[in-house]
């Protein structure tokens, strides 16, 4: 068992690319990490599709979200990938792709408390506007972590 958890949030941004390079200059060679790489992505509702053109179109778009959702999770595993290329062996690295359950915020803290990780890496998108209104998923995570540490890559 690793000494260091090491749980990468990952979206599919050039800020999630910033946290990623971290872990790779930080931990890469060390045999005493995982990495655990975590995507939520939005799930599909189920609908009943009646005989009529709206359905039809809204049938449409499910199935392009539902493409899109297999895409993500080719390049998560592409990112995985990467990860081994950089040093990391193949045991060491995992993702979870799963649906999103309730915001990102809360499923983060949740998986890190209960799968025990000994670092959350998250990145930090700085200037929206928004945040201000509803809290940022780092300020989020780090008042609902203790004894957890949290790098925060700008």
């Amino acid at each position: 068992m690793a000494s260091q958890k090491i749980l990468v949030p990952y979206n599919f941004t050039a800020y999630d690319g910033k946290a990623l390079d971290f872990v790779i200059r930080t931990f890469a060679g060390n045999k005493d990490v995982e990495i655990t790489l975590f995507n939520a992505f939005t799930p599909i509702p189920e609908i009943d599709m009646r005989e009529s053109p709206i359905m039809e179109k809204l049938k449409n778009n499910l199935s392009q979200l539902s493409k899109k959702n297999i895409e993500q999770e080719k390049e998560l595993k592409a990112v995985k990938q990467n990860l081994m290329q950089s040093g990391f062996s193949e045991n060491q690295v995992s993702y979870i792709f799963q649906p999103r359950k309730r915001d990102i915020a809360a499923g983060i803290i949740s998986l890190a408390n209960n799968h025990n990780y000994n670092i959350v890496v998250l990145n930090h998108k700085p200037g929206k506007l928004s945040h201000f209104f509803t809290g940022n998923v780092f300020s989020k995570v780090v008042n609902g972590l203790k004894d957890t540490a949290v790098c925060i890559v700008s």
